[in-house]
């Protein structure tokens, strides 16, 4: 599992290092092989472990080829998803037209989301906590609409 923020560095070439702390468990999880897509909702990057992709990308191969929202989605993660392996530095290079569609520059946040990483620009990252926030101020959440959480 995947969790907790983190604040990482992206170079000039477009690499980021993955925290070390992460390292053995993409290792193990996925020989190093990653797939990095955007994300269908906020300006941010989704980071899988192959076989996780694969699980996904197993379910939107039945998509149907006539429904307008079905290939949308099909369209966005499967048109923008790009094959990677961290390399003995513990780096990946990050595609241009990914960063540009996550506005990532040289300060950037790695979120856990379980299984998966988020990478955004560090300024959106901290927005997008704020207006979270806001909205559950705002708005409370609807127990019933959520998955049970008990703890």
């Amino acid at each position: 599992m995947f969790r907790g923020a983190n604040a990482i560095n992206m170079d000039a070439k477009g690499r980021i290092a993955i925290p070390a702390k992460y390292r053995q468990r993409f290792h193990d999880a996925c020989a190093n092989q990653i797939v990095v897509t955007i994300d269908l909702f906020d300006p941010c990057l989704l980071l899988f472990p192959l076989p996780h992709w694969e699980q996904l990308e197993a379910k939107l191969e039945s998509f149907s080829n006539t429904d307008p929202n079905q290939r949308r989605v099909k369209r966005m993660l499967l048109g923008h998803a790009s094959e990677h392996e961290i390399d003995g530095n513990g780096r990946i290079l990050l595609p241009p037209v990914l960063r540009e569609h996550a506005q990532l520059e040289k300060q950037l946040m790695l979120a856990g989301q379980g299984k998966t990483f988020q990478i955004w620009n560090e300024d959106n990252w901290h927005n997008k906590i704020n207006d979270d926030v806001a909205a559950m101020a705002d708005m409370p959440l609807d127990a019933d609409a959520l998955p049970e959480l008990s703890f």
